[in-house]
């Protein structure tokens, strides 16, 4: 089974339901793209570094890696299921993941 049709793109249904909660998180979509973004700030280079090597973990696992940038503390994330163009379950769940290890980082 391909990944594509293991985790389809997120249907209008879906959004709904698994994109609000990552909204009131503080996800945002990225303009132009099937993509959601959101920067995180921690207290230092290490407690960044850790939350990425969590994250890092987890994605390897999922085959599924992140578009990331970190400088010093902070950490900008955007992802998409680049095999569906768009947003998938796999994005949800990375997502959820990431906001439960940055409460983890702190």
């Amino acid at each position: 089974m391909s990944l594509a049709s293991k985790f389809p793109k997120l249907s209008s249904e879906d959004r709904s339901q698994h994109l609000q909660p990552l909204q009131n998180a503080g996800w945002t979509m990225v303009e132009g793209r099937d993509a959601i973004h959101k920067e995180f700030q921690f207290k230092d280079f290490n407690e960044a570094f850790g939350f990425m090597t969590r994250v890092a973990l987890l994605a390897e696992k999922m085959d599924h890696h992140p578009e990331w940038f970190n400088v010093y503390n902070k950490v900008k994330i955007t992802l998409s299921s680049h095999d569906v163009n768009g947003l998938s379950q796999r994005d949800v769940k990375l997502a959820t993941f990431v906001e439960e290890a940055a409460k983890k980082a702190v």
